[in-house]
C-alpha cells in the first residue's frame, strides 16, 4: 500500500504537524516527519485535518432506482465530499427488510470501495408500518446492521414503536424515527405557516414532527432502548430533545445541512428543488436547530442525501418528489452556518460529522477516531479558506438536486483517506482499487 506524508496540516484546526499514513493507520504525527521510499507526500499548507465524516443516513437508490443513484455513484461523491462511511437507508426497491438484502447493499459498498457502507435495516415488512422485519437475521448478517430505520415512511402505531424499540435492545441496535404524524401531513406540501398561506401550499404543520418525538421518547424511556431522531426541524423538536435528555432518556437527533440553512421562503419560486421532507421550516426554526447543535442538543448533522432523476423534479411542486442531495455540500454548509458564524470550532466539527455518528451507528471501532498514532488512517483534509460556487451538473453524485445550486460557499475537500488510501487528491476522486 502507499504511503502518504501530509505535510503541514492542522488536526481538529490546531498547530501545523506532519502525519504519516502508512498499512492503513496513522504511522507517525509531529514536527519534520522523515518520508519514507516511495511515500506521496502532500502538501497540507496549514488546512485542517479532521476524521473522515460519518452519514447516519444517506440514500443510495441501489437496488431499484439506480436511475437515481447507484451505490458506485453515490459513495464517490460521500468521498468527494469527505466521508469515509455512510449508512445506506433502507427505501430501496426491494427494501432492505432481509437479512440477503443488506448483505447485497453492503456487498456493493465493498465493490466499489469509496467509503465503507452500513446498511440501515427496515423497522417494518416493506416499510408497510404493519409488522416488525427480520430485525434480528439484518443484526446477525455480514452487514452487522445496528440501525433500523422506516426513513420516508413514519413508524406510526405506537404498539409496533414498543416492540421495535424492545427488540433491538438484544443487540445493542437503535430505531432511528421519521417523525411524522401521517394523518397530520396528508397531501402537504410544505411547512405550514405564513408563507405556505400566502403562495397557497398545502401546510405540513411542526407539530406533526413533535407529536412523534414527545411519544417516542416517552416509549423510549418506558422500555429502557436506544432511540435516534431522523432530520429535526422545528424549534418544538429541539425543545423537546433538550427535556428528554435532562431526564435521562438514551436519545440522539440529527439535523440536515439544508435545515441548518434553508427556509421556508424558498419555496416562494415555487422551485421543486426545495421541495424535501420534513419541509424548509421558518427562519426562527434555523435559529434554533443552530442553537441546539451548538450546545450538544442535537447530537449529529446527517446529510439526508435524497438524489432523484430530472423528471421527478423538473415539475410542478405538487407532482415532484420530495428530498435534495448533500453528500457533496454538506461539510461546506456546516463550516457556513456554525463555524463561519463562531458557534463551532473545528473540535466541535468533528464531533457532529464524525465522532458521535460513528458512535451511535456502532461503528466507532473504526470511524470517529482520535487523530492519533496508531488509529485508523481514516481522514479528510479541508481547506477552510477556499470558495466554490456549486454546480450540481459537476457533482459526483448522479442526480442534480441540489439545493445550493449557484450558490458559493465554504471550504473545500481537498483529499479523503480510507485505512490510509487515497480516493479523494487535489479535490477529486482517485481510482478507488
Amino acid at each position: 500500500m502507499t504511503a502518504y506524508l501530509l505535510r503541514n496540516v492542522r488536526p481538529l484546526g490546531g498547530d501545523a504537524v506532519d502525519v504519516l499514513l502508512s498499512d492503513g493507520v496513522i504511522a507517525a504525527l509531529g514536527a519534520d516527519v522523515e518520508a519514507p521510499a516511495g511515500a506521496v507526500v502532500v502538501d497540507g499548507a496549514e488546512h485542517v485535518l479532521l476524521p473522515g465524516l460519518v452519514d447516519l443516513h444517506t440514500h443510495l437508490r441501489e437496488p431499484g432506482r439506480e436511475d437515481a443513484e447507484t451505490v458506485e455513484s453515490g459513495t464517490r461523491a460521500a468521498a468527494a465530499g469527505g466521508f469515509t462511511a455512510v449508512h445506506a437507508m433502507a427505501n430501496t426497491t426491494p427494501v432492505a427488510d432481509t437479512a440477503g438484502v443488506v448483505e447485497q447493499v453492503w456487498r456493493l459498498g465493498q465493490d466499489a470501495g469509496w467509503v465503507d457502507v452500513h446498511p440501515v435495516g427496515a423497522v417494518t415488512v416493506g416499510l408497510g408500518g404493519e409488522h416488525l422485519a427480520e430485525l434480528g437475521a439484518m443484526a446477525g448478517s455480514k452487514a452487522n446492521v445496528r440501525v433500523f430505520s422506516d426513513d420516508g415512511k413514519c413508524v406510526h402505531d405506537p404498539v409496533l414503536m414498543r416492540r421495535a424499540l424492545e427488540y433491538v435492545k438484544a443487540f445493542d441496535g437503535v430505531v432511528a424515527q421519521h417523525a411524522q404524524e401521517p394523518r397530520l401531513t396528508d397531501g402537504a406540501q410544505m411547512h405550514e405557516g405564513v408563507v405556505s398561506a400566502e403562495i397557497g401550499l398545502a401546510g405540513w404543520p411542526a407539530v406533526a414532527e413533535e407529536a412523534i418525538i414527545a411519544r417516542d421518547v416517552l416509549l423510549a424511556e418506558h422500555v429502557g432502548s436506544r432511540l435516534h431522531v431522523c432530520h429535526l426541524s422545528t424549534r418544538g423538536s429541539v425543545e423537546i430533545i433538550r427535556w428528554a435528555k435532562s431526564r435521562g432518556i438514551d436519545v440522539t437527533a440529527e439535523v440536515t445541512p439544508h435545515h441548518l440553512s434553508l427556509t421556508d421562503d424558498n419555496a416562494r419560486g415555487y422551485d421543486p428543488t426545495f421541495k424535501v421532507n420534513p419541509p424548509l421550516r421558518t427562519a426562527d426554526d434555523v435559529e434554533a436547530v443552530r442553537e441546539g447543535l451548538a450546545d450538544g442538543t442535537i447530537d449529529i448533522v446527517a446529510t439526508d442525501h435524497a438524489p432523484h432523476p430530472v423528471e421527478d423534479k423538473d415539475c410542478e411542486w405538487a407532482a415532484a418528489a420530495f428530498g435534495m442531495t448533500g453528500l457533496e455540500t454538506a461539510l461546506s454548509v456546516v463550516q457556513e452556518a456554525m463555524v463561519d458564524t463562531g458557534r463551532m470550532t473545528w473540535v466541535d466539527v468533528a464531533r457532529v460529522l464524525s465522532v458521535n455518528p460513528a458512535r451511535i451507528g456502532r461503528i466507532a471501532d473504526a470511524h470517529g477516531r482520535p487523530i492519533a498514532v496508531g488509529e485508523p488512517a481514516n481522514l479528510v483534509l479541508v481547506d477552510p479558506a477556499a470558495t466554490r460556487v456549486v454546480d450540481g451538473s459537476q457533482q459526483e453524485t448522479a442526480s442534480v438536486n441540489t439545493p445550493f445550486r449557484g450558490r458559493t460557499l465554504p471550504g473545500r475537500v481537498v483529499a479523503t483517506f480510507l485505512r490510509g488510501r487515497a480516493t479523494v487528491l487535489d479535490g477529486s476522486p482517485v481510482v478507488a482499487r
